[in-house]
């Protein structure tokens, strides 16, 4: 997939979604990983056309692993001439070394966004943007029924009241597929994540299922990003433009 194909999808979700408004500044969470610089290269290239005018900062929560090289990507920010923020902790130490966690993600994810939201602030952000993509949305709503009994995913955009921060995600439309094959296609230079619980999680259980679902029933899981746009769901209806995505 090449730069175009991706600018397109996510002009759609910004535009559908209302997600960006005239002198936004906005900061994009990059973790390293295939998603987040994707959005980063979209959000990029989404700036030098789109008509109301917004600023971008990336910012990466480092974790505390000995093996985490940021180099490659703090050389992207300077191709892109992007800001770039990097905040040191020591989440991974507590986490894994004096909590000793047998379910770490959810401790590690509440932290992580803790640091997230307070460096934003400290550079000027009023937004962040995740980059969630399809699959993403439709994996955390199969979470939802089957670990919690209820039909809930995140919305497009939220606003987070203790923060006043507003958290959008541009990416909603694509397919992983897609982001892999931009990744490949541009040499985007991925960094892997050292978090020994990678690929390990419910998340990876419920990636698994939807994947053979999705073989044996091709086209499920479109149906079912349908389904959560026409599901009533807080988020979902309230930002919608002109009902362009149902």
């Amino acid at each position: 997939m090449n730069l175009q194909h991706v600018l397109s999808y996510v002009r759609k979700a910004v535009d559908d979604y209302h997600m960006i408004e005239e002198g936004d500044k906005i900061a994009i969470g990059i973790s390293g990983g295939k998603d987040s610089l994707t959005l980063l290269y979209a959000l990029h290239g989404l700036k030098r056309f789109y008509p109301k005018h917004f600023e971008i900062h990336a910012v990466t929560v480092d974790l505390g692993w000995d093996n985490l090289n940021l180099d490659r990507i703090i050389e992207l920010c300077k191709e892109l001439n992007v800001e770039y923020t990097i905040v040191k902790t020591d989440i991974a130490q507590i986490v894994f070394e004096e909590r000793k966690e047998e379910n770490p993600c959810s401790l590690c994810a509440k932290m992580r966004k803790g640091a997230l939201n307070q460096a934003i602030k400290e550079v000027g952000c009023n937004k962040i943007a995740y980059a969630h993509h399809k699959d993403d949305v439709v994996e955390t709503m199969l979470m939802s029924l089957i670990f919690e009994g209820r039909f809930h995913t995140f919305s497009p955009v939220t606003y987070l009241d203790r923060t006043q921060l507003t958290v959008i995600r541009p990416l909603m439309y694509m397919n992983e597929a897609d982001v892999i094959g931009f990744v490949n296609k541009y040499n985007v230079p991925v960094v892997k994540s050292p978090c020994p619980a990678d690929g390990h999680t419910k998340r990876e259980y419920v990636k698994n299922l939807l994947r053979q679902i999705n073989r044996d029933n091709p086209g499920v899981k479109e149906r079912m990003f349908t389904a959560i746009q026409n599901g009533n769901m807080k988020g979902w209806s309230e930002y919608i433009g002109c009902n362009e995505a149902k």
